[in-house]
Parts: C-alpha cells; structure tokens; sequence
C-alpha cells in the first residue's frame, strides 16, 4: 500500500501560482510512476501532468503545457506540481497518484484525498 497526502491548495487570483506538494508513505516511493489528475465540478477526473520513477520523464496535459511543472524528491517522498500563470479554468480538486505510466487514470493504483485550487478572476 502506498498512503498519499496533498498539500497546498487555495485560494489564488488569476496569474497567480501555487506549488502542490503530495507525500507518499508505505511501500517504496522510488519505484512508482506519479501522476497529478484533477476533477473540476460536473466534469470527469483528468490528467495533468506525471513523471517517472527517477524524474527524467514528464509528460502534460496540453491544458497546462508552459504553465506547470512537475518534480519529485525521491529522498523526501515527495512530488511537487508547480502551477504559474493559474486560469480561472484551473479550478478544481487536485489529486495525486501512485502508479502509471502516462494519462489514463486506470494505470494508477493508488490515490490521495485531493486538494482544492481556486482561481479567481
């Protein structure tokens, strides 16, 4: 099992940036692709952004392309998701997860509880 807790949600105008951080415990953390999704109101759960066990693969949806970045400490359990230039459109829950590799959430075997980004106009 792998236990995933989201960090640094809120509220941020639009042009604003937020870093989400996801600490991961349990089994091996190195060992696991990891992936952020998230799920605005009324609309399915979609990729953003993930990247492999070691950090030399990233991959974005085409949404958030030039404006996210995603990294991981492997040393820390931790992956981060950098988000600059936030559009009103970004406002959702943010989830991360364990597993991959690639876009679609099946691939994914574990998740967090989520963390809501707010982007005000």
């Amino acid at each position: 099992q792998v236990q995933l807790v989201e960090s640094g949600g809120g509220l941020v105008q639009a042009g604003g940036s937020l870093r989400l951080s996801c600490a991961a415990s349990g089994r091996t953390f190195s060992n696991y692709g990891m992936g952020w999704f998230r799920q605005a109101p009324g609309k399915e759960r979609e990729f953003v952004s993930a990247i492999n066990w070691s950090g030399a693969n990233t991959d974005y949806a085409d949404s958030v392309k030039g404006r996210f970045t995603i990294s991981r400490d492997n040393a820390k359990n931790t992956v981060y998701l950098q988000m600059n230039s936030l559009k009103p459109e970004d406002t959702a829950v943010y989830y991360c997860a364990a597993g991959g590799p690639g876009w679609a959430l099946h691939n994914y075997n574990y998740w967090g509880q989520g963390t809501q980004v707010t982007v005000s106009s």
